[in-house]
């Protein structure tokens, strides 16, 4: 019941996210009408890092505590995390194309980006060829810390190296959101966050239930092999 809750409101907080950002919204005073991506792009980035941070997090514990429930929450977070890494991908060419010319260039920040997802995709892949359990869940562990370190550099590569992607609007530590974008644009990209928020934790949910379902599964094999 909480879970068709949680779906009912994703789907309640994206319609009206998406109709605020592509309809109320004032165009950008440069970019015009295409800038309205952004109020999809920024917060499918923002919940991929979230998602990459949990599979993090999850895969510490379970290399420190080895419970299945740290991998399976770790496993969820890695799958639903590359699906949004993807669609920044593709919704960041759909911003590219008009504003810089190109759909794709070898920048700092997309070639990182476009890492973290083979790296995650590596993940997933070699979870799925290591049959034994635990072996695929401590390879996987181990790979899920080593591709999250890629965010950081995913975010200060603006800085460090010469970009033709603009620097962070939201995550900057000497402005607040609301000093950089106006309160008009501000507000249907924070819908649209919560929105891709909500829609995280209930793909993660149904993602986490249907490991356990495999897990019993599975154990039921075992026990009805010996």
């Amino acid at each position: 019941m909480a879970r068709r809750i949680l779906g009912t409101l994703a789907l309640i907080l994206i319609l009206t996210g998406l109709y605020w950002g592509l309809v109320e919204a004032p165009p950008d005073a440069r970019q015009g009408e295409t800038q309205r991506i952004m109020y999809l792009h920024i917060p499918s980035i923002l919940v991929a890092y979230l998602a990459f941070f949990i599979v993090f997090v999850g895969s510490c514990l379970y290399l420190w505590k080895g419970e299945r429930r740290d991998d399976n929450l770790a496993h969820s977070a890695a799958e639903i995390g590359v699906l949004f890494t993807a669609l920044t991908i593709v919704e960041g060419s759909i911003w590219g194309k008009p504003t810089w010319g190109v759909w794709w260039t070898w920048d700092a920040r997309l070639t990182l980006t476009a890492i973290l997802l083979l790296i995650f995709s590596a993940y997933l892949l070699l979870r799925s060829l290591i049959e034994d359990p635990r072996r695929g869940a401590v390879s996987g562990a181990i790979l899920g810390i080593i591709g999250f370190l890629d965010i950081p550099l995913i975010h200060m590569s603006v800085y460090w190296w010469r970009t033709l992607h603009q620097p962070p609007s939201i995550l900057r530590p000497d402005k607040a959101p609301w000093d950089n974008i106006d309160p008009a644009m501000l507000w249907p990209l924070g819908i649209n966050f919560l929105a891709f928020l909500v829609l995280f934790f209930y793909l993660l949910s149904l993602r986490i239930h249907l490991g356990e379902v495999e897990d019993r599964v599975r154990r039921s094999r075992l026990y009805e092999a010996s």
